[in-house]
C-alpha cells in the first residue's frame, strides 16, 4: 500500500477510493484499462459508497416501519389501475413536481404498507422521507403550538421532501388538534409532497375537520396536485387469518 497516497485519501475523506483503488489497479493492469477508465471506476466506487451511507442515514431518520417494504408487499392483490399507478410513482417524479399521493380503502386493505413500501423505494433513490401516524403527528404539532413553537416545527418539516401521514380520520380528535393538522397541510401546499392514507372517503372528512369550510379547504390543498389510489380490497389480515385457520 502506498502510504503517502493512503494519507492523502484519508485527509480528503475518500473512503471509497481508499478501500478499492489497489484492487482496481490490479484489474486495470490485467485488463489494460486506460487512465480515464481506471479513474472512472475508482470514482464510481466512492460515489456508490456515499450513496449507500446517505440511504442508511435517510432510512434511519425516516421512521419508516422496516418490515413494510415493496418486497414484502403482494402487488398481485392490487387492482390493475393501482398497479400501473404504483409503477409510475416508483420512478419518483411526483416528488419533483411536489404532488401528493392519497390512498383510500377499507381497514386492512394494505394502504399503509403500500405507501410505506413506496417510501422505502424513494429513500433508496435518495429522497428525504418522514413517516408519522396521524395521531402522533397531531400531538407533536399541538405541543409545538402550545409552546409557541409551531412555526419552527413546520419549517423543520420542510426539510422532508415527502411526509407520509398514516390513518387520517382513524381517531376522532378535537377541533384544536385538527387545526394544527390543517396548518401542516397548508404549509406543505406546493412546497413538498404529502402521502396520506384514510379509511374515510372525502364525503366523510367533515368528521375530521369539524366544519365545512375547513374541510373544503383541506381537501382542495391535498387534491389540487395529487394521485389518488383506490384500494377497494378485502382485509389482507383477515384473508391471512382465514388461510391459517384452513391450514
Amino acid at each position: 500500500m502506498n502510504q503517502a497516497l493512503t494519507e492523502c485519501l484519508r485527509e480528503l475523506h475518500l473512503p471509497g477510493v481508499l478501500a478499492g483503488y489497489e484492487n482496481l489497479a490490479e484489474v486495470a493492469r490485467r485488463e489494460s484499462f486506460s487512465y480515464e477508465k481506471y479513474l472512472q471506476e475508482v470514482v464510481e466506487g466512492e460515489r456508490q459508497l456515499r450513496h449507500e451511507k446517505r440511504v442508511q442515514r435517510l432510512l434511519g431518520q425516516s421512521r419508516l416501519p422496516m418490515e413494510k417494504t415493496l418486497e414484502a408487499f403482494d402487488r398481485a392483490r392490487l387492482p390493475l389501475k393501482v398497479n400501473a399507478q404504483l409503477s409510475r410513482l416508483l420512478e419518483g417524479e411526483f416528488v419533483q413536481r411536489r404532488e401528493n399521493v392519497l390512498a383510500f380503502g377499507n381497514p386492512g386493505s394494505g394502504k399503509s404498507h403500500l405507501l410505506c413500501a413506496l417510501g422505502h423505494e424513494l429513500v433508496r433513490r435518495g429522497y428525504c422521507v418522514l413517516f408519522r401516524p396521524c395521531e402522533l403527528l397531531v400531538q407533536e404539532l399541538l405541543r409545538a403550538k402550545r409552546d409557541l413553537d409551531i412555526g419552527r416545527v413546520l419549517k423543520k418539516l420542510r426539510n422532508y421532501q415527502v411526509i407520509i401521514v398514516d390513518d387520517i380520520g382513524y381517531v376522532q380528535q378535537s377541533r384544536e388538534e385538527m387545526e394544527v393538522l390543517f396548518s401542516l397541510l397548508s404549509d406543505r401546499y406546493e412546497r413538498g409532497s404529502l402521502m396520506v392514507t384514510s379509511n374515510l372517503a372525502f364525503s366523510e372528512w367533515e368528521k375530521i375537520f369539524k366544519d365545512p369550510m375547513t374541510t373544503a379547504a383541506a381537501i382542495d390543498r391535498l387534491v389540487h396536485h395529487s394521485i389518488i389510489l383506490e384500494l377497494n380490497l378485502p382485509s389482507y389480515r383477515l384473508e391471512q387469518a382465514k388461510k391459517r385457520k384452513k391450514g
